[in-house]
């Protein structure tokens, strides 16, 4: 786009250059402010709109410096607007047709212009949400005590105990049912012998 603008720019400087106010068929006065008008956009265009889109070159994405070219390309509109329609009323037919094409393309350009000043707006709209919503939930969590870590208390004041080692006692055995217990003998009863004769 800014390439264009440059294009758009030199082509104008060169129809300008060649306009022949001093012949037109109007009163001095309006040739004086005519003359006056062109010598202002033939310096806005070589020195002030080079400089704001070397500016934006070297910053594409500065809404400030996007504003400042637009400011200058419709201050540039508004002031050869009347200098086409002197050219027309005035001028040579070429010298008409020539301004002409030259207002057309600078009126497409300072469009082209709003328009991407319009989408950057949008972008750096939403950029500016985002960041607000960031700093909301930083503020947020900011405001929310943490909760406090558990504090575990060691007393190195006395030596350590040796831990207590427990002393396994055996099961008691299980009763038996009668069914299961094992049979057991009774020794049977001894007879008194009788005595020997």
């Amino acid at each position: 786009m800014l390439s264009q603008l440059e294009q758009v720019a030199q082509a104008t400087q060169v129809d300008l250059a060649k306009l022949r106010i001093e012949k037109w068929k109007t009163d001095s006065n309006t040739k004086r402010g005519t003359q006056a008008d062109v010598e202002s956009i033939q310096r806005n265009l070589q020195m002030a709109l080079p400089e704001i889109i070397g500016e934006l070159r070297a910053s594409p994405e500065n809404i400030a410096t996007t504003f400042k070219l637009y400011r200058n390309l419709d201050a540039l509109y508004d002031v050869f607007g009347p200098v086409v329609e002197s050219a027309g009323a005035f001028g040579s037919r070429d010298e008409f047709q020539s301004a002409q094409n030259d207002l057309s393309s600078l009126e497409r350009s300072r469009r082209a212009l709003a328009e991407r000043m319009e989408a950057l707006a949008g972008a750096k709209e939403g950029e500016l949400t985002q960041l607000r919503t960031q700093v909301r939930d930083l503020k947020a969590a900011a405001t929310t005590p943490p909760t406090p870590p558990k504090k575990v208390v060691v007393d190195d004041t006395e030596p350590p105990q040796k831990p207590v080692k427990k002393k396994t006692v055996p099961n008691p055995p299980t009763p038996t049912t009668p069914a299961t217990a094992p049979a057991t003998t009774t020794p049977a009863p001894t007879q008194p012998q009788a005595p020997q004769q």
